[in-house]
């Protein structure tokens, strides 16, 4: 009989486990969540399309980046060309934050669209042109770095991905915090 009651708790805690998974899951609270919910209910309002401004310092929200990815990835490749791939802040008072424009050319045939930028850091933030690019067309890609909390000689990288020719390209800052 002791075996029994054993059998029946863990299987109640079993079912409570997987019922409160689903919960979480079907509600979006997990960041892992189930993304077939969230694609069937596309056309109603979510807490993201509420947001009045959909770029937060150039970082496409989840649900954005694929389909954004997923449109860049059917365009014509192009080229594109930065004017600076580096760019040094030199001395930085420490809490500080310092900003910089990395500017770029598209160099190729057919309109430019970046899908997205990949950061290093938290401390480090970028924001690229929406809309595409036209060939000959120039656009801006802004890095920040907030320097609160970190001393020393620091370099980050931002990787920008597109339907240019290399897919990425990667645009490096550095400053020395004091």
């Amino acid at each position: 009989m002791n075996n029994r009651k054993y059998k029946i708790i863990m299987l109640t805690i079993l079912v409570v486990c997987v019922f409160i998974i689903a919960i979480v899951e079907l509600a979006g609270i997990s960041d892992h969540s189930l993304g077939w919910w969230r694609d069937r209910h596309r056309g109603e309002a979510s807490l993201y399309d509420r947001h009045n401004d959909r770029y937060y310092h150039g970082d496409i929200y989840p649900e954005e980046t694929l389909s954004r990815s997923e449109l860049v990835k059917k365009m014509q490749k192009t080229t594109m060309q930065f004017y600076e791939t580096k760019y040094s802040f030199g001395v930085v008072r420490q809490g500080s934050t310092v900003k910089h424009a990395f500017r770029f050319k598209n160099t190729g045939q057919h309109p430019l669209m970046i899908a997205k930028s990949d950061v290093s850091c938290n401390c480090t933030v970028s924001g690229f042109p929406n809309d595409a690019i036209a060939p000959g067309q120039e656009g801006e890609i802004t890095v920040e770095l907030n320097t609160t909390g970190i001393v020393g000689w620091q370099e980050k990288s931002v990787t920008v991905h597109s339907n240019a020719m290399p897919e990425s390209v990667v645009i490096k800052i550095d400053a020395d915090i004091q």
